[in-house]
C-alpha cells in the first residue's frame, strides 16, 4: 500500500509533460524549459509537506513552474547571463513531409507565443494548453478570475492576429 508522499510523488512524475509544456511557454525554449521544472520539481518535493492534499496538484505545480521561472528570470537580469545555449539541437530524427508540416505550424504558434506579453502567454499555456479551468489557472497566477479572463481574452485576440486567423 503506497502512502499519501508516495502517491503525490507518483503524481508529480506524471505531470512532468504538462509542467514541460507550460515551462517552455514560458521560457520560448526547451532546455530552460527542462532546467525550469528540474527546479520546480526539486522544490515542491522539497516542500511537499506545504502541499495540502484534497487540493489540485496540477495548480500547485504550475504555481512552482511559474514562480521559478521568475526567480531565473531575475537572476539572469542581475548576472546579465544566458542561460542555455542557442544551439540547442532539439530535433533530431523523422523528417517526412507531415512531420515538417506539423513542426512548421508548432513552430508558429511557439513564435507567436513568444511575443505576447507574459501575462497573456501565462493564461493561454495554462487554459488552452494545459486544459486548466478559468479558477483553476487564476489560483495558479495568483490573480483575480476577472484579470485572467481579461488576459486570455487579449492573448487569444492577438495570436489569432499573429497567425493569420479571422478576428
Amino acid at each position: 500500500m503506497t502512502s499519501a508522499a508516495e502517491q503525490t510523488r507518483s503524481d508529480i512524475v506524471a505531470m512532468l509533460p504538462r509542467l514541460r509544456r507550460f515551462a517552455r511557454a514560458l521560457t520560448g525554449q526547451m532546455a530552460d524549459a527542462d532546467d525550469i521544472v528540474q527546479i520546480a520539481v526539486e522544490r515542491a518535493l522539497m516542500r511537499m509537506d506545504q502541499y495540502q492534499p484534497g487540493t489540485r496538484l496540477d495548480s500547485w505545480l504550475f504555481s512552482i513552474v511559474r514562480n521559478a521561472w521568475i526567480d531565473e528570470a531575475r537572476s539572469r537580469t542581475r548576472r546579465g547571463k544566458v542561460f542555455a545555449p542557442a544551439e540547442l539541437g532539439e530535433q533530431v530524427g523523422n523528417d517526412g513531409e507531415a512531420e515538417m508540416h506539423a513542426k512548421l505550424e508548432a513552430d508558429d504558434v511557439w513564435s507567436a507565443m513568444r511575443k505576447l506579453p507574459e501575462e497573456q502567454r501565462e493564461a493561454v499555456a495554462l487554459v488552452c494548453v494545459e486544459g486548466l479551468a478559468y479558477r483553476e489557472a487564476a489560483d495558479a497566477l495568483g490573480v483575480p478570475i476577472g484579470t485572467l479572463t481579461s488576459r486570455l481574452a487579449r492573448g487569444r485576440e492577438a495570436l489569432q492576429m499573429m497567425l493569420g486567423g479571422a478576428s
